[in-house]
């Protein structure tokens, strides 16, 4: 095989990340924006020793999944992957990703539950847009940061495009310079939207290379006009390193309050721009539903790692003992007591800590639990942590919430040799029309 050589192929399989898999004479090839069932003239981009990359040039016969897209930046941005297939087959996609890296690397042939789905439209409360130096918003193009204009992003509520082009328009009137990722100068960098859905309530965070933002008045005057009073936060963050990471770690308020409030589970929620929160609240709340039944918490203590905001602990606090969560950012644990005070829990305590360092002292302390939750990054668990729990707490139960069903898996096998097994698990759809998919699990001691 050799680069822009031609090919007819028929897709069989689809990688994790949402491109088709062809095979000529068994060599796997990758081809984005094709569907299973597709056969498609495809002109090979890219050769490895055992696999490689192609680019779809038309279509012979389509799949019967396929639909019409609706979105004209698909083709091009890096956010969604399923956009051209019925909701149905992506559904059943993601469902067998799941049980295949759970059989695979996790060494357990159990089925799914069925898994949980969404609306696949407009769920979104959180946007992070780059910006060109023409002044156009949009996302980045597949594994680049090659800004795609999108006018009106079809996952995102309607106010977030009109909040970007009022931004935008006022960054542009008054020669506010955009950041180059090139020449490390400019101000402006990112525009960051939070929507609290229940509350309504908005939050426009500008990342900037600076320390003050000028011309704010007239920025504020113009968001008003827009959002109304539904506008309670205006936030600069401040980022100033040579790097590629979005949010630096200071924030400064302009205008409002520095947080929103949502509710969740029927707790009430404060955000304020680093807290960590689902984007996609309404699946959230099943997610966690399901958790709770998992953790059946009538009576129980509760360690919750990686605890976030401490959604998933504070909406079970009223049944439970006692609650303790654990998280390493310092906001967010600032926002989980206040959600604590202003929701009247009193069972519930929260450390600021790595969850390996938390966790070792807690048990060096003698705390004891019934469950422990998990919601870690996308790596997963250490396996310092998975010995803590296994050795130290002793739980009887650990409920695994996890956003990459690959380490998910390789975490249950670790703690299967520690002395747990998986009793169930179920998908939850959190990012309909991206390749992403939760997962929340039960594991019980043997």
């Amino acid at each position: 095989m050799q680069k822009n050589q031609e090919y007819i192929l028929d897709i069989v399989d689809v990688t994790a990340e949402g491109s088709g898999i062809g095979k000529v004479d068994g060599m796997a090839v990758f081809v984005p924006l094709t569907a299973v069932g597709d056969r498609a003239k495809v002109k090979i981009l890219k050769v490895k020793k055992n696999y490689a990359y192609g680019k779809l040039l038309s279509l012979v016969k389509p799949s019967k999944t396929r639909i019409d897209n609706s979105c004209p930046s698909f083709n091009q941005c890096g956010g969604c992957v399923y956009r051209h297939i019925s909701y149905e087959a992506e559904k059943l996609i993601k469902e067998n990703k799941v049980y295949e890296n759970i059989k695979r690397i996790g060494g357990v042939d159990i089925l799914p539950q069925p898994i949980i789905v969404a609306k696949p439209e407009r769920y979104r409360n959180k946007a992070q847009y780059p910006l060109s130096q023409d002044y156009s918003a949009g996302f980045y193009a597949f594994h680049s940061h090659r800004i795609i204009p999108c006018e009106d992003c079809l996952l995102q509520p309607e106010i977030f495009s009109k909040i970007t082009e009022f931004v935008t328009d006022w960054a542009k009137e008054y020669d506010i310079s955009i950041y180059d990722e090139a020449t490390h100068k400019g101000f402006l960098r990112h525009i960051y939207i939070r929507r609290a859905e229940k509350t309504n309530e908005i939050m426009v965070c500008l990342v900037v290379n600076g320390e003050i933002l000028p011309e704010s008045d007239q920025l504020v005057d113009r968001l008003l006009s827009l959002c109304g009073n539904s506008l309670k936060s205006l936030v600069i963050n401040i980022n100033r390193k040579d790097t590629n990471v979005i949010l630096g770690d200071k924030c400064k308020t302009v205008y409002g309050n520095n947080y929103i409030t949502d509710i969740l589970c029927g707790i009430k929620v404060r955000l304020s721009p680093l807290s960590f929160y689902q984007v996609n609240r309404n699946m959230a709340e099943k997610l966690y539903e399901k958790a709770r039944e998992y953790a059946n918490p009538k009576g129980k203590n509760i360690i919750d790692l990686y605890c976030g905001a401490g959604t998933i602990g504070l909406s079970m606090a009223r049944d439970a003992n006692s609650i303790i969560g654990v998280e390493i950012i310092p906001e967010a644990i600032e926002d989980a007591k206040y959600n604590t005070k202003i929701n009247g829990i009193e069972n519930a305590r929260f450390i600021c800590a790595d969850a390996t360092d938390a966790a070792k002292q807690l048990a060096s302390e003698g705390v004891t639990c019934d469950v422990v939750i998990v919601d870690p990054p996308r790596k997963g668990c250490s396996m310092e942590v998975i010995n803590t729990i296994a050795e130290g707490f002793k739980p009887k139960d650990v409920v695994y919430v996890s956003c990459d069903s690959a380490t998910l898996a390789r975490d249950i096998k670790l703690f299967s040799e520690n002395g747990y097994e998986l009793k169930e698990y179920t998908p939850c759809d959190l990012f309909p029309r991206t390749s992403h998919v939760e997962t929340v699990c039960l594991l019980s001691r043997k």
